[in-house]
């Protein structure tokens, strides 16, 4: 993933390099007051230097540009589908800036993010919205998303997590 989609006069939409660790940051902070959970935000340009560039990646982050300013991104992982039998693409965080919202830029990244799941023969692309989140429904239906209503997001962090692992040792 090294080029450069021309999506047309003033957008363009490129593969984030370790200089955009700043912005990037900036965005995940962005979407964290729009979803309310900007006290949940921890992550520093350290880590995601690391876990972004570092000796092994873990996620990719797509950077839409308009007029050759960062406006938004996408940023991914794979995950794989033991009833496929194929790897699929988990979108994490997708982010535009309010004041360049309706321009198609979310759209066009889905759209490029759907293109690399295809180029490296995925069989999903997937993601979570939060419930109260109705443009982003809304909009998630308009491209022909599905909700996976039979399914509930489970987690384990901090003292859960610590608690589960440390029962490897026992």
């Amino acid at each position: 993933m090294t080029d450069v989609k021309i999506i047309n006069d003033r957008l363009s939409i490129r593969p984030a390099a370790i200089d955009d660790v700043p912005v990037i940051l900036n965005f995940v902070r962005e979407l964290a007051i729009y979803e309310k959970l900007l006290h949940e935000v921890v992550a520093t340009e350290a880590l995601f230097a690391e876990h972004l560039f570092g000796e092994r990646p873990v996620a990719e982050v797509i950077i839409a540009e308009w007029e050759a300013k960062p406006v938004g991104f996408a940023l991914f992982f794979h995950n794989f589908s033991t009833f496929l039998g194929r790897p699929g693409i988990y979108l994490e965080d997708l982010f535009v800036m309010t004041d360049m919202r309706g321009k198609g830029i979310g759209k066009a990244l889905l759209t490029h993010l759907a293109a690399i799941t295809r180029e490296r023969q995925c069989g999903r692309l997937e993601w979570s919205v939060l419930d109260w989140n109705e443009p982003a429904i809304q909009f998630y239906r308009s491209i022909g998303a599905v909700p996976m209503d039979d399914w509930t997001v489970q987690r384990l962090t901090g003292e859960a997590l610590d608690a589960l692992a440390a029962q490897q040792s026992s």
